[in-house]
Formats: structure tokens, C-alpha cells, sequence
């Protein structure tokens, strides 16, 4: 399973759509927002936590297609199927390596976008803990929709409308934390909540995602 980690990192690195698709979309996000709201600090901060989970959120959905697709393709999911290594383990793989390509760096440039959005200081830390508590849900939530709609053609938009409503408990709890810790208010409870359902998701969605992906193949 390490080994096809590995394989799914070097196949990201090297098609440019992983790092670099996801961080230019996210800072498109941020740089246009001032645009539309007016580039007052008084008006950008309390609203920051909010833009930058929601460009988090539609850069992780714009690779999802990504997991499963060229594997179905290729036949490689056959041989996954076929290989001594259970599907479930496969699915989990495939999300590290999306969260790895796609979530990390997010979370890393999250303190430098919210910078363009006169974050204050104080809410770095707190923007860069939500993301990284709730972007592996995300990813994982992502590989479960990517599963269903792998054998589909051009199912790239059922992929989101099946995605997003799952993703809007994350988005929620993950927001109201960053932005409460930023406000100096309790945001320990939102935090949890955020850590629960990725932890949630990690241990249900991957049984689903393989059952998805067995039907697909059959």
C-alpha cells in the first residue's frame, strides 16, 4: 500500500495538477474576493476564516475526478481489485495521497492568503488547525463520490452535487472555529466537532468507497 502511495505522488507531481492546480484556484479565490467586498480591513478579516475555507473546500473539489478515474481508465483499478491488498486499503491510499497533493498545501499557504485578507496574526494558527483537522475529511468524503461516479462519463458534476452536501458540516464547524479562536472566543467545542467527523469519516467512508468501486468493476 506504501508503494501505491508513492506511485499516486509521483503521478501527481509530475501531471502539475495536484500542487500547483490546487493552490492557484485557492489563491484566484482569495485575490478576487476583495474585488467583490471591498478591500477594507474592517470588512475582510471577521470574514476571512469563512473565504478561506470555502476556497479550500472548491480547490480539494476540483481534483477529486483525479482519484479514480485515470486508474479505471487504465485498468489499474482491475489489478488493484485483483492484487493481495484490500480495496479499503486502496482507498485509503488514494485519499492520503490527494490530501498530501492537495490539502497540505493548502493549509500550509493558508497564513500567506489570509495575509491578502488582513487576517490578523492571531488567527493563523487557528485557520492553519481547522484546515488541517478538516481537509482530510474532505479528501476522504471526496474519494467515497469519486468511487460512485468512476464508471460514469463526464461525471465530474454529479461528483459535486453528491460531494458538497457532505461537505457542508466540515465547512460549518470548520469556519466558526477559525473564526471564533481568531475572535479570542472558546473554539474548542467547533475544533472537535471538525476532528470528529474527520476521524468519522476516515473510519466508515473507505468500506463504502471499495463496495462503490467493486460494483464499478464488475
Amino acid at each position: 500500500m506504501i508503494a501505491l502511495l508513492l506511485r499516486d505522488l509521483r503521478l501527481s507531481v509530475r501531471a502539475g495538477g495536484g500542487f500547483g492546480l490546487g493552490l492557484a484556484f485557492f489563491l484566484i479565490v482569495t485575490a478576487l474576493v476583495p474585488f467583490g467586498v471591498g478591500p477594507e480591513a474592517a470588512i475582510l478579516a471577521p470574514i476571512a476564516p469563512g473565504i478561506l475555507w470555502v476556497g479550500a473546500l472548491l480547490a480539494c473539489l476540483l481534483s477529486l475526478d483525479r482519484i479514480f478515474q485515470l486508474d479505471f481508465e487504465d485498468g489499474t483499478l482491475d489489478l488493484l481489485a485483483t492484487a493481495p491488498i484490500p480495496m479499503e486499503g486502496a482507498v485509503v491510499m488514494k485519499a492520503v495521497a490527494h490530501w498530501l497533493t492537495t490539502g497540505l498545501p493548502l493549509v500550509i499557504a493558508a497564513p500567506v492568503f489570509g495575509g491578502l485578507l488582513n487576517m490578523p496574526p492571531e488567527g493563523f494558527l487557528w485557520i492553519m488547525g481547522s484546515l488541517a483537522l478538516g481537509t482530510p475529511a474532505l479528501s476522504m468524503i471526496g474519494a467515497f463520490g469519486a468511487a460512485l461516479t468512476v464508471g460514469l462519463k463526464r461525471g465530474g458534476l454529479l461528483l459535486s452535487l453528491l460531494v458538497l452536501p457532505l461537505y457542508i458540516p466540515t465547512l460549518i464547524f470548520g469556519a466558526e472555529a477559525a473564526a471564533r479562536g481568531m475572535a479570542g472566543f472558546e473554539a474548542m467545542t467547533p475544533m472537535l466537532m471538525v476532528a470528529g467527523i474527520t476521524l468519522g469519516s476516515i473510519a466508515l467512508l473507505p468500506f463504502a468507497a471499495a463496495a462503490a468501486l467493486r460494483i464499478n468493476l464488475r
